[in-house]
């Protein structure tokens, strides 16, 4: 009678941790990429979120066109886990209005225990981003995914190209994990971040790959707890802390780590930008280490008086106050001679900076790398190519 009971108890619990699959196609969805699969991919959702198990919903191999904004709503779901393995690629329309004005093509919001694993977004931002060089008046356009409000989410080999906006934005994330994802976009793509992080904290991103028209990762305000390592970032504008500043009662950037990353021809290395305006943030605890420059044109960079078109520009004096950031072994080639530029706040002085062992050469000419510093104050020590110009502190 014991072993009986013992058995009807594991079969029970065997069904309870059962996960349940549903494939897009049994919802109608057609991976031929002309017909628009949107309905279909929501349905799934809808029965996956309803599920009283552990859901999957399977995306087999194909093209699936989803022609309109869709958002997977998660604060009503009964399944203690949904996850979504995609085998094939989805797209949006070649009409970039269809999903420019709504400020994400793929969102979930208030989800829960959420894994993305596979497959490939293709945005076909392309038209938007050669509307946007014209000079003609377009739409901002769109984030590919957009994750807002949701706690323990991974997003594991995820590929996206050709963003019109963002490709990949947390907004006010707890404890994400983001590996072995690659994204693409021309180098002359304006606006097109690889991965941006705001008022989120616990976010890990680990061996990925970023080529982009902006930033590879951007850290927006009230971001804390951030780990990235081993990531590969080239074209782009490197991975940056900000743009900080804006808004007067802004939340702090605090406990961020890169580590072990490549930059390879980006306009940037490791940045830290805050608008020159009142503002109640900060930045506090960064550490950038065992970092690979290959002609970078700002390997390292603090820039204080953020303002990318020279126009109509604050001219104020940042509130932002940096401190207690450590940049260590960092090496490789700077594509111009001011290799460290900390252009620090008058009003706002940057203190706790640390420079270990950083070597960087200048690539052109037989001219050696300089350093540039301006209200910038703390150590140096190891190997120090260029000299360190920092107000040094004991």
């Amino acid at each position: 009678m014991k072993i009986i009971f013992l058995v009807i108890i594991a079969l029970v619990s065997l069904s309870a941790s059962a996960k349940v699959t549903y494939n897009v196609t049994s919802f109608g969805a057609k991976g031929n990429g002309n017909t628009d699969s949107t309905k279909a991919f929501f349905s799934a959702w809808s029965s996956a979120c309803n599920s009283t198990k552990s859901a999957v919903i399977y995306v087999p191999t194909g093209t699936y066109l989803l022609a309109t904004a869709i958002t997977f709503a998660g604060e009503r779901c009964q399944s203690s886990s949904i996850t979504i393995k995609i085998y094939g690629t989805l797209v949006a329309p070649f009409d970039y209005g269809a999903i420019a004005g709504s400020g994400d093509w793929i969102r979930f919001h208030r989800v829960n225990h959420l894994t993305i694993s596979g497959g490939t977004l293709d945005a076909r931002g392309g038209s938007l981003w050669s509307c946007k060089t014209s000079g003609k008046s377009c739409p901002s356009g769109a984030t590919t995914l957009g994750i807002y409000n949701s706690k323990n989410i991974v997003i594991s080999g995820l590929k996206s190209v050709n963003s019109q906006m963002f490709h990949i934005l947390l907004d006010a994330c707890i404890n994400a994990k983001l590996q072995g994802v690659s994204i693409s976009a021309s180098g002359a793509s304006p606006n097109t971040d690889g991965i941006h992080l705001i008022s989120s904290t616990g976010v890990t991103i680990l061996n990925s790959k970023i080529a982009t028209g902006d930033d590879c990762i951007s850290i927006g305000p009230g971001n804390s707890n951030l780990w990235i390592q081993g990531v590969a970032c080239g074209p782009g504008h490197g991975i940056s802390i900000g743009s900080l500043g804006w808004d007067l009662d802004e939340p702090g950037v605090q406990n961020i780590t890169v580590s072990t990353a490549t930059f390879r021809g980006t306009q940037n290395g490791v940045r830290i930008k805050t608008w020159a305006r009142a503002s109640h943030g900060f930045v506090t605890g960064a550490t950038f280490q065992h970092l690979t420059m290959v002609n970078v044109s700002n390997p390292i960079i603090i820039e204080q008086r953020y303002c990318p078109d020279k126009n109509n520009c604050p001219d104020q004096v940042s509130g932002v106050k940096i401190k207690d950031v450590v940049y260590e072994d960092i090496h490789g080639t700077s594509a111009t001679q001011v290799a460290v530029k900390l252009d620090c706040s008058p009003g706002n002085p940057c203190s706790g900076i640390r420079l270990q062992d950083v070597n960087l050469n200048y690539v052109r000419g037989n001219k050696p790398a300089v350093s540039s510093c301006a209200y910038a104050a703390g150590t140096a020590s190891g190997i120090l190519n260029p000299t360190s110009c920092l107000y040094l502190v004991s």
